[in-house]
């Protein structure tokens, strides 16, 4: 997966840069289909001192994006937040995809049950 990774105000360490690698990579494991990760890394100090640091992160996925964003205190406070919306995005995404899988299998049996019923 290729990750895009912009800071606004924000100096990027190498431990923030681990920190991402990390988060991305527990991502990657649950979606192997995505193609790409955007991260952005925002620091305002006109916002209240709980809310300083944004972080938000765009999935591109084949279908429609998946996109979380959380601001905190705390840096990677906020990291860790967005990369759980996301997860939770993808568990969700998943699940709907198994349903549906389900369902049209389902169908499909009822149908091929009452073809041989009416033989």
């Amino acid at each position: 997966m290729k990750l895009i990774l912009s800071t606004h105000n924000v100096t990027l360490t190498q431990a923030i840069e681990e920190h991402i690698l990390t988060r991305i990579d527990k991502l990657e494991h649950l979606d192997r289909w995505a193609i790409n990760a955007r991260v952005t890394l925002e620091h305002d100090n006109l916002k209240a001192p709980n809310k300083q640091f944004c972080c938000s992160i765009r999935l591109a996925v084949p279908g429609p994006d998946l996109f979380a964003e959380d601001s905190e205190g705390n840096l990677y406070a906020a990291i860790d937040l967005v990369t759980k919306k996301l997860e939770q995005q993808i568990r969700k995404r998943q699940s709907k995809f198994k349903a549906r899988k389900h369902t049209d299998a389902s169908a499909t049996k009822r149908k091929r049950q009452d073809a041989t019923s009416r033989d």
